[in-house]
């Protein structure tokens, strides 16, 4: 089997045809695909109708599943959760700021897989952010002031009870379960290397990050605001427009993303997996 890859020409990303993954891969269509995910960060393949069997097999070519917290899974499955609106929900719109998922975790996943299930006629597109091109270009004077640094992860500000998604939140479709574990920190270094490809990128942002080790919230907050003003810039972004049996997977050690809007009046519906972290 040969595939063939499509670079989108922004920042990251890029289109994969000529694999069929509602049928098992062979060794080395696996090596070809995981290349190209580190080189591009982010792959779309279209026009594949897949089980939620084919999207379970595929996620586990890359390292197994990683644990979701917070948001409970599909009737049925374990590793598998919706990412769903209904056309007449009001409730703020899920994961609208750029982040890395679950970067709170001691072991944050390696990666995330979105199937398009029902895809809305306009809008909803999920930007993402290249984090290795956002430290290449940063300012010398940006870099120093972050270089070493340690931020401090948490849930806080999205489930913990008193968070966006906790006891205040109503009328969403999604089955979010928000506790009191959100207030749990962990840390990880702003600037770190791949774990795979030794390059240096920045990791996480603003929204998971709360603080700074070791550096008053007086300071660590206006540089992280700053920060990730930069991180998300517009020449280190590929925004990705969904069709229906479209997979995307995106490598959560190198790119940021966010949701977009725009389709209410429309149903949305798409599953969700979590690539594990990558132990080499």
């Amino acid at each position: 089997m040969t595939i063939a890859i499509t670079p989108s020409g922004q920042a990251c990303g890029a289109r994969v045809t000529g694999v069929d993954l509602t049928r098992p891969l062979a060794p080395e269509t696996i090596a070809d695909i995981r290349a190209a995910w580190l080189d591009h960060h982010v792959l779309a393949f279209p026009d594949q109708r897949m089980s939620d069997d084919d999207l379970e097999r595929f996620t586990g070519y890359f390292g197994g599943f990683g644990d979701d917290p917070f948001i409970k899974p599909i009737p049925g499955r374990k590793h598998i959760i919706a990412v769903k609106r209904r056309a007449d929900e009001t409730a703020p719109l899920f994961a609208e700021n750029w982040h890395s998922d679950w970067s709170f975790q001691a072991r944050p996943p390696a990666g995330t897989c979105l199937f398009g299930l029902t895809i809305p006629p306009v809008g909803g597109n999920t930007d993402f952010a290249n984090q290795h091109a956002a430290l290449d270009a940063m300012p010398d004077t940006l870099r120093a002031r972050i270089e070493g640094k340690m931020a401090i992860h948490s849930a806080r500000g999205g489930y913990a009870p008193s968070g966006m998604y906790g006891t205040r939140d109503a009328g969403r479709s999604m089955d979010i379960r928000s506790g009191e574990e959100a207030l749990a920190t962990q840390t990880h270094p702003i600037i770190r290397k791949h774990p795979e490809t030794g390059r240096e990128g920045l990791f996480g942002c603003a929204g998971y990050i709360i603080g700074i080790e070791d550096m008053d919230d007086a300071e660590a907050l206006p540089l992280l605001y700053e920060l990730v003003q930069w991180q998300g810039s517009e020449p280190f972004r590929y925004s990705h427009q969904w069709e229906a049996n479209t997979l995307v997977m995106w490598d959560n050690r190198s790119v940021l993303h966010r949701a977009t809007g725009g389709y209410d009046g429309h149903d949305r519906l798409l599953h969700r997996t979590t690539i594990a972290a990558w132990d080499g």
